[in-house]
């Protein structure tokens, strides 16, 4: 079963891993004193996929991108349903925090679509909302992080539905 997805799904898996290894970037628990849980990796891998889905949603008319839009949106829910069976979750408690989670990736990803013109509190506030600092110094904090992820959403918006697509992303936060 597992083996026909990994076939159909090579591109979404590309983008996939690679939104994975941004969330992962070691940056978000030494610089921005993001506790590591597998909670805020969640929201930082939804994060980083909603720009990238915005992006994509920019061209609604060609019928390839909607295919890749909900292939991906599939991959990554069913990566992180794999991930907490691993984990030891039951199945009540995963369908439980699946359905959660959903709703969780729906309102950062509404939230994103007008991240460009919020402003510096509004971003504060949504961040701090899904992401679990462990440093006490939340202004500093998570402006850094807002400086982050204006970068990311400038860079996203400047990418090229190709490399979108082929999930080319080298984005590097300086």
């Amino acid at each position: 079963m597992f083996s026909n997805l990994n076939q159909n799904y090579i591109n979404e898996t590309i983008l996939y891993n690679n939104i994975v290894l941004l969330a992962r970037n070691k940056l978000f628990y030494t610089k921005f004193s993001l506790s590591d849980t597998f909670q805020n990796r969640i929201h930082l891998i939804f994060l980083h996929a909603s720009f990238l889905f915005i992006k994509i949603k920019l061209n609604r008319t060609n019928k390839s991108y909607k295919t890749f839009y909900q292939k991906t949106f599939d991959l990554i829910f069913i990566r992180i349903e794999q991930n907490m069976r691993e984990l030891g979750y039951g199945d009540v408690s995963v369908n439980k925090n699946m359905k959660s989670l959903v709703k969780t990736f729906y309102n950062i990803l509404l939230y994103c679509e007008n991240y460009k013109v919020k402003n510096q509190e509004s971003k504060k506030k949504f961040l701090l909302k899904y992401l679990e600092l462990k440093n006490i110094k939340k202004d500093l904090i998570s402006g850094i992080l807002i400086k982050y992820f204006d970068k990311y959403a400038a860079f996203c918006f400047d990418l090229s539905l190709d490399s979108v697509l082929s999930g080319d992303l080298n984005f590097n936060f300086k």
